[in-house]
């Protein structure tokens, strides 16, 4: 029996300030196995969480800011190969739901995610010019759809409670 496909699911932080009028957006600089990349705060979701307190557990793990989800942006699918060291490629997909909300303080004494190396602010004129730094092509399009005005209700992305009782015990 062939085994069934099964995307990574992931979460993004569409973080925008605006500084004398001009947009910018936190990303942050991580440590991969493809040298120092650029990203929005991002992750995976995890079992007994919905995707907008995963986007929430994600911000806060890689930036040490409170973040609190307002709209859906987009709900994204990528695929790529990523070549392994004497073996086949491995075949990667991830369906991703990016938010934007509101950046809250800055919580002292919490450290980054491992790899995580620090937060940036960079225009759009920025992050276009920055593109082979890119961790995910996804990065650049969820900016232009955030700047496109694209804001979906959060009830959009409905989590049954089921998603809380497993694994929970009686």
């Amino acid at each position: 029996m062939q085994e069934r496909w099964k995307p990574s699911v992931t979460v993004a932080a569409i973080i925008e300030r605006k500084m004398g009028g001009r947009s910018q957006f936190m990303l942050v600089e991580e440590l991969t196995r493809d040298g120092l990349r650029l990203n929005n705060p991002a992750g995976h979701l995890d079992p007994g969480e919905s995707p907008i307190e995963a986007c929430a557990r994600e911000a806060l793990e890689e930036t040490a800011h409170l973040f609190v989800p307002t709209a859906l942006v987009g709900v994204y699918l990528s695929r790529f190969e990523r070549p392994l060291p004497g073996q086949p490629t491995e075949d990667i997909t991830y369906l991703r739901f990016a938010f934007c909300g509101e950046l809250g303080a800055l919580q002292p004494g919490l450290s980054l995610d491992e790899g995580i190396v620090r937060t940036v602010w960079m225009s759009p004129e920025e992050i276009h010019a920055s593109q082979e730094r890119h961790r995910s092509p996804l990065l650049l399009r969820c900016m232009q759809d955030h700047l496109a005005g694209r804001r979906y209700p959060l009830d959009l992305v409905t989590t049954d409670p089921s998603v809380y009782l497993i694994g929970r015990g009686p």
